[in-house]
């Protein structure tokens, strides 16, 4: 049809198929592929590479923040674990000192209760010794003016002090039988 007056006679390879056909539709195939390959499929295999390389990059970058995301997470449990000894260590710690300074304080307030008995029984001790001094010299006073009054008399003090030593020494041990 066209091809014979492209080609010039129609030549028949069989019965019904022509080669000027058959090479004008071959020709025309290489031009549509070659026409395809720059217009179409070069830009696609283009933007096809660029879309497998974005993808690639984007599953790497996920890869990435993953393994990051995990070695923070492991960062975080031994920070928070570390953490949790060092407060159980602290509290242990002021545990023992409270314990300590109140085992200090209650020594401390027995040694000073001890001392502070003792003192007491101390001063209570010469206390007495003073007040039995003080009433052996009020009852020699005493006696040698009721004796001097009824006998008229002055006796020698040293001798009358002796006198009522003696007298106040009897009744101090039976008081303290």
């Amino acid at each position: 049809m066209f091809s014979h007056l492209l080609f010039g006679s129609p030549f028949v390879l069989t019965e019904g198929l022509y080669t000027g056909n058959l090479l004008f539709t071959a020709f025309c195939f290489i031009i549509l592929m070659g026409l395809i390959k720059h217009f179409a499929w070069g830009p696609l295999s283009e933007m096809m590479d660029k879309r497998a390389n974005k993808i690639a990059n984007d599953i790497n970058s996920a890869e990435k923040s993953r393994q990051e995301a995990e070695k923070l997470a492991t960062q975080r449990e031994e920070a928070l674990s570390k953490s949790q000894d060092d407060a159980s260590a602290i509290v242990n710690r002021a545990k023992d000192t409270a314990k300590q300074q109140g085992e200090q304080i209650v020594n401390s307030a027995r040694t000073d209760a001890q001392s502070i008995k003792n003192s007491a029984q101390k001063e209570i001790e010469q206390e007495r010794k003073d007040a039995l001094a003080n009433t052996k010299d009020d009852v020699a006073n005493l006696s040698i003016e009721i004796a001097s009054k009824i006998i008229q008399k002055e006796l020698k003090a040293d001798d009358q002090k002796a006198l009522i030593d003696s007298y106040i020494e009897g009744l101090g041990k039976q008081n303290a039988r």
